[in-house]
Parts: structure tokens; sequence; C-alpha cells
């Protein structure tokens, strides 16, 4: 039987489970509606992340204190917080010496429905996002929304959010890395912005990824001989 690129590149998808940061696509209409990798849900307390090394969702540190994700939290494949990201939030905030962070766009998302636990990938809509440094090292948080989830198929700004689900969510970023006995907070916040931003932080992210990896999916139809017509 002759194996074609199509059915070699379904026999791997059947074979081996995606990266779930280079392997998932960001989704056709990103950066308006993106897969988020969801790796933190407001039950856990133990910090969970992504081995980058593996992709195999791992225990980063327990939750030491009382601040817990208020929301699912999680990350957009393909995508890097590098030097584009950086000099975007150098010339927003007046900062000189930012650097990316090198790790996927972080996301917060937004939802009526309990989602219990991580591992799970969903689509979002960028509503808005804050500015975050860690020292020198630019650390964005995109704010979205559940896609299709109706009880916030209205917000399409972060203005739509209730002022204290924002404070909310501000605390648990500017906290959550601190321990008792600090000098100071590690983390601070430069601003907060709407969607068109979020969006713009988000395609920026698109080209530091591919300026360190590659466009993986166009090399992959490349090795399997794939051609604009095989993808359709």
């Amino acid at each position: 039987m002759n194996v074609g690129p199509d059915d070699t590149a379904r026999l791997l998808g059947l074979l081996f489970q995606s990266h779930p940061w280079h392997g998932l696509s960001i989704g056709p209409k990103a950066p308006g509606v993106v897969t988020v990798y969801i790796e933190l849900v407001p039950a856990d307390t133990v910090k969970y992340e992504i081995d980058k090394r593996t992709g195999i969702l791992k225990i980063d540190r327990p939750q030491r204190y009382s601040s817990l994700s208020p929301e699912p939290y999680g990350f957009i494949p393909r995508t890097l917080c590098g030097d584009t990201v950086a000099a975007l939030a150098a010339q927003s905030s007046g900062r000189t010496g930012l650097r990316g962070d090198n790790d996927p766009l972080d996301v917060c998302v937004l939802t009526e429905r309990a989602i219990t636990h991580g591992g799970i990938m969903v689509r979002a809509r960028p509503i808005g996002g804050l500015r975050m440094f860690d020292g020198n090292e630019v650390d964005d948080k995109i704010i979205a929304v559940l896609e299709s989830d109706p009880s916030y198929e209205g917000w399409t700004e972060i203005e739509h959010c209730p002022p204290v689900l924002v404070d909310r969510i501000q605390h648990y970023f500017l906290t959550n890395k601190d321990m008792p006995g600090a000098s100071g907070p590690r983390v601070e916040l430069a601003g907060v912005y709407g969607a068109e931003m979020a969006r713009e932080v988000i395609s920026r992210s698109q080209v530091d990824y591919r300026a360190k990896f590659g466009d993986l999916e166009r090399m992959l139809d490349q090795s399997l001989g794939m051609t604009e017509d095989d993808r359709g």
C-alpha cells in the first residue's frame, strides 16, 4: 500500500501527542480568537506548568500561601515573549533595557463554566491584558474570555469586566511570586490595555516565536512534501 504525505501526517498525529507549546496551532482566527493550553485552574493548590523539553504538565511548586489563580490560566501555543514584544512594552511604558522572558505568552481565561483541571486546550477571545515586568523581563498577561461562553458573549473590551474582577487578577499576578520577608515586590504592573493592544502583543509574540523556532507548520509540510493545495 502506498502511503502519501496526508497519510503520514495522520499517522504521526495518531502515534504521538503534540507538544502543547510547539505542536498545537494558535488557530486560524488568531489573534482575534486563539488556542489556549490551560495549565492551572482556580482549585489548584500546586502550580502546574509545562515542561518545555517534554511538553508534559509538571508540578512547578506547591502554592505555599493563599494566593490562588482566580481564573483558568495557561499560554498561547507557538508564541514567545521575546524581543519584538519587549520593544512594544518599552515603547508603551518609556522603559529601557527590557527583554522578553522567553516563555510562551500567558493568558487568563474568563468563563462562567467551571474548568476543573488543566492539561486541556480551549478557544478564547482576547479582550485586553496586563503589562507586567519581572525585573527587566516583560511578562505580559493576556485577559481573554472563553469563546462561545454565553455569559461573556458581549465582552469585547477589558472595560466590560467588573473592576473588582480586574483587581483580583492583578492582585494574583502581583503577589503570587512574593515571599514573606522579601525586601519588596518582585513583579510590577506597568499598565492595563485593551483588546487592540492585546491582539498586537499576540501578533508580535508570533513573530518572536518564528524568529527563534521557525515556521514549524510549514517546515512539517515541506518535510512531508505537502503543498498549499494539499493543505487546502
